[in-house]
């Protein structure tokens, strides 16, 4: 992929973000956030989620 090819896609993407309206780009912002795991899992996997099925099953 040259350098131009590579500017144009940059070029492109940033205009097809801002053609949307505010609203649509704070909606969509809203639902990829949502989409994405919790932050504990994100970063360690399975293993807190281990632990809490540990901990609930102990009480």
């Amino acid at each position: 992929m040259s350098v131009n090819d590579y500017v144009k896609f940059i070029t492109q993407t940033f205009v097809q973000h801002y053609e949307k309206s505010p609203l649509e780009r704070k909606t969509l912002k809203k639902q990829r956030k949502n989409e994405r795991e919790p932050f504990l899992f994100r970063w360690f996997g399975i293993i807190p989620y281990a632990f809490m099925i540990l901990f609930k099953k102990n009480k």
